[in-house]
This record gives structure tokens, sequence and C-alpha cells, in this order.
């Protein structure tokens, strides 16, 4: 076992210190204004949660005037409940009580905030992850922690274990065992498997609290499987090659993410730096493809065959439900593998009918 570097004494961290805006939604009127503080309390409580009076509007809803002179306030669902640890929770400057700032992946709606001049404590997160802090954002290697997957550490007196995520390279999801025992998991981004009811520590142990990735937290997104979506893709490219044997093939991605679809369809085509050698830097046409679970439509569901791509002149452009995050099925089965005590999404948090929504799906998913 690994002994990382204690800097705070938790024991003396308070688990409720959380801020405490004037409003939660900002709704106004009478009964509709009192039913929907109801909602909100009882949500919390369901979260184990004291407050109903924090922060869950979205970053963007704070006016760029305001954020010049007061300082953002970190969100309870950036927080690990009784410990003095965040995740992906940069954009915040130092948050009061933090001693260590975990960062799940490297795609920057997560890292945002952290730039070469970070100062404001220990980032923990894995070796890949770590290495792109460097190179990318030139963040200083004396405050980069880097963690090995599947290895237990010590921190604190709290156990933190990373999980591959089975999103992008170096993503994870991070398991803390308190010492009273109680477990958490914070999924960061992720989509669930049935690989992970196999990770000892999911297996082993109960979670009492899962922070949960809710970006398709919706019954219409029913997505299909990665690999169902590679084989069409690899599919549809075969075929337009046959057909256009100059063609560029473009895949949009993150500046991490998507390598599944790239690698799909090299070793459909063999090597791929021999295809594009051959075309001696001359192309007639483009097939594009945009991999994404927006483009998911109900009408189409899993009959991938019957997604029509956009075309003009010599450029054909497909929109794939390709995804990086867990559809509402996936979700729903990795919820019921856990079987946790509480849920706390993470994802489209600033509304409280989406909020009443997902602790709905939540309920019948672990009454099941």
């Amino acid at each position: 076992m690994v002994k990382l570097k204690e800097t705070v004494d938790f024991d003396s961290y308070v688990d409720n210190f959380l801020p405490q805006p004037d409003s939660v939604d900002g709704c106004e009127g009478g009964a509709d204004k009192k039913r929907r503080r109801l909602t909100q309390k009882n949500l919390f409580q369901l979260w184990g949660l004291e407050n109903p009076n924090l922060d869950l509007r979205p970053s963007t809803a704070t006016s760029l005037a305001s954020r010049k002179n007061q300082q953002r306030l970190c969100p309870f669902y950036k927080r690990i409940a009784g410990t003095p640890f965040t995740v992906d929770a940069f954009c915040y400057g130092s948050v009061k009580g933090c001693s260590a700032y975990f960062l799940s992946h490297f795609h920057a709606d997560h890292y945002i905030g952290l730039t070469k001049g970070w100062s404001h404590g220990p980032i923990y997160c894995t070796n890949l992850t770590a290495r792109l802090l460097r190179i990318c954002l030139y963040v200083s290697p004396s405050f980069i922690c880097p963690l090995e997957l599947g290895t237990e550490y010590s921190l604190n007196g709290i156990k933190i274990t990373m999980l591959d995520a089975n999103h992008c390279p170096g993503a994870a999801l991070i398991h803390f065992r308190l010492p009273n025992g109680q477990c958490y998991l914070h999924t960061g981004d992720f989509r669930a498997s049935k690989l992970m009811q196999s990770y000892p520590v999911l297996a082993s142990q109960r979670i009492n609290i899962l922070y949960l990735d809710t970006t398709y937290c919706n019954p219409k997104y029913r997505f299909p499987s990665k690999e169902d979506v590679l084989e069409f893709v690899v599919g549809v490219t075969r075929r337009y090659l046959n057909n256009h044997p100059k063609t560029i093939v473009v895949v949009g991605a993150y500046s991490i993410g998507k390598e599944h679809v790239y690698s799909a369809i090299s070793k459909a085509l063999g090597i791929l730096q021999r295809y594009l050698a051959s075309q001696d830097g001359q192309y007639t046409s483009m097939l594009s493809f945009r991999p994404t679970g927006w483009t998911y439509s109900e009408t189409i569901g899993e009959n991938l065959n019957l997604i029509k791509p956009t075309s003009k002149g010599n450029i054909t452009i497909y929109g794939v439900p390709y995804s990086e995050h867990s559809n509402f099925i996936e979700l729903q089965e990795f919820v019921q593998f856990l079987r946790p005590e509480k849920i706390i999404p993470t994802v489209n948090v600033g509304n409280a009918v989406n909020r009443g929504k997902m602790q709905s799906y939540f309920q019948q998913w672990l009454k099941a």
C-alpha cells in the first residue's frame, strides 16, 4: 500500500459545510413556490443533506459581472461527504476546507480552472491524466499526484482506488472508503459496462453514496451499444471507399476520446497509414462521422441502418449515436448492481424538475 502525503486532519472537517445562497431554482409564486421548496427539501433528505439552500445552478447562471466581484461557490455534489476532498472542482479556485483536488479525466469541462499557475493544492488523477496535465496545461509537477488504476492508496486515513471509467483515456471512477467503513463512488464521466461488475472493490463493498454521471438519465436515451455503433461505422466506411477510393475519413472528437472509432476504422482498412499513403495526398471526397449520443433518435432506435447522412457536394456526414457516457439502460443496470443507499446526480442538476425526475428513476430502479 502506498502512503500519500497527509496535509489536513479530516476529522475536524464539517460534513455539511456547504454554500448557502438565497435560493436554489429561482421559483416565484405562492403555492407553486411552496410546493417546489417541499420537493427540493425531500430530495436533499434523500441525498443525506440537511440544508436545502444550496447552489445547484450551473455556472452559466452567474453573470460575468458578479463573477468578477465574488468567488464562485463549489456545489455540494463536487465535495465528497465526510472528507476534505473535491472532484472536478478546479474552476472554484481555492475551495475552503479542501486539502486534495481529484480530477476524474482530461476533458475541459472537468479540468477548467487548471492552469500552469495552479497552486491551491495537490491534484490526484491517473498516470495518463497526469501526463496530459503536464504536457498540455503545463501544470507544475509539484502539484500533480498520479495514481495507478486498481491500486488502493491511503490519504488522511481514507482509502482511495481509481478504476477504469470506460470513457476517454485516463478517465477514472474514484472509490473512497472512509475510516468508519462508509464507501463512496464518484463516477466522473463514464460508460457503465458489465465488466465493471467484476471490479473487486465494487463487487465486495457496499456503496453508501453514489455520485452518478447522469448525462443521459432520461428514458428517451436508449442508444445502441458501442460495439453495434462501431460495426455500423466500419460497414459504412467500407462501402463508401469501395465506391469512392480517393476519400479521406474524418471523425469528430475531443482532444482525447473517440479513439475506439479510429481504431475500428483502422483495423477494417488494414493499416490506415498505408491507405492514406496510397492516396498521394489527393482526395476527391470526404466521409465524416459525428459520434455523440445527442444524435440518437427514438424513431431510429437500434436500427442504425435508418440513419440518413447529410451530403453537400463531395462531403458526406453521418451523425451516429456513439457516446462515452452511459445510456439510460446502462445507468439502470449499474445502479441495480451497486444498490447504493443514496444517489447524487452530477449532471443536469440545475433544474428542480430534472432533479425530481432523476430521483424517481433511481427509486424505481432500487425497488426492482
